[in-house]
């Protein structure tokens, strides 16, 4: 068995605390104006940590995507991909959320200007993790290795 590369140590860490933010969601006190969030929709009032716009769909995204990024950190092809593929669609979002006015129904997930900016870094830093560690797949060294 091939001990966990850092590209796979960092794509558990990028999921755990997607994970933990989408349950952070849930908890009223942590997140403020908890009765007044929404299913979706740019309507929700709530609030994680009184900075981030949050609903029920946000809160669900983001346990999906640290559920996601566990599940694929237990493979090297898989944390790089969960890094740079989720980079990109992190990267994405906050473009979107740039250039889409907030107020509009074309926004289905609540956001504001903070979710717009964690949106853009938090595209940015899986990228950079993604292609910072990368390196050389040692599952695939080891099993050419088991080969020869």
């Amino acid at each position: 068995m091939v001990e966990s590369s850092t590209l796979q140590k960092a794509a558990r860490v990028v999921g755990i605390e997607f994970l933990l933010v989408g349950i952070l969601g849930f908890i009223p006190g942590i997140t403020s104006n908890y009765g007044d969030m929404k299913f979706a929709g740019n309507t929700s009032d709530a609030e994680l940590l009184g900075i981030f716009q949050v609903s029920i769909l946000h809160n669900i995204v983001h346990l999906l995507f640290g559920v996601l990024g566990i599940a694929l950190s237990r493979t090297w092809e898989g944390a790089r991909n969960f890094l740079i593929g989720g980079g990109v669609v992190y990267l994405i979002l906050g473009i979107y959320d740039a250039i889409v006015e907030q107020s509009t129904d074309a926004n289905f997930l609540p956001t504001n200007n903070a979710d717009t900016v964690l949106h853009l870094a938090l595209g940015l830093g899986m990228l950079a993790l993604g292609f910072a560690l990368r390196g050389r797949n040692p599952e695939r060294e080891s099993s050419l290795g088991a080969r020869a």
